[in-house]
């Protein structure tokens, strides 16, 4: 198989305003839109927004996401987080802080239920350093 793309579809109830958070508070940019789909673009990464009850969602498919946490790996958190926290229309759900096993974040909560997790990848502790594996 030759993938040549790869990307999330997040679905959503109110499609204008999950793209609108994405545009406005990351800085991905339009690449389609209609009323019942969105497809965002951030440099080289996709993001999409799909109407929830769309008629391409198979019956028996078509609830919220639940669960669905996205990963955004940045070169300086800190900065991030100062931009978003003090914002009044975001809702940090997880502190700034640093992991043992390699990361320094911070996680708000997205439209729908879904959760940005903020990242800056850091040396991991002794304990992590190991199970780490070197492609």
């Amino acid at each position: 198989m030759s993938v040549t793309s790869l990307y999330p579809v997040l679905m959503s109830r109110d499609v204008d305003a999950a793209a609108s958070f994405y545009r406005d508070f990351i800085g991905f940019e339009t690449t389609f839109e209609s009323d019942w789909y969105v497809s965002l673009r951030l440099g080289e990464f996709e993001l999409a927004i799909l109407a929830h009850d769309h008629s391409t969602v198979p019956a028996g498919y078509r609830e919220l996401p639940r669960g669905v946490i996205v990963n955004l790996e940045v070169s300086d958190v800190d900065a991030v987080h100062k931009q978003l926290a003090g914002r009044t229309e975001v809702n940090v759900v997880l502190p700034l802080r640093d992991e043992d096993f390699g990361q320094r974040h911070f996680i708000i909560a997205a439209p729908d239920g879904v959760l940005l997790d903020i990242i800056q990848p850091v040396a991991p502790s002794e304990d992590y350093a190991s199970a780490y594996v070197q492609p």
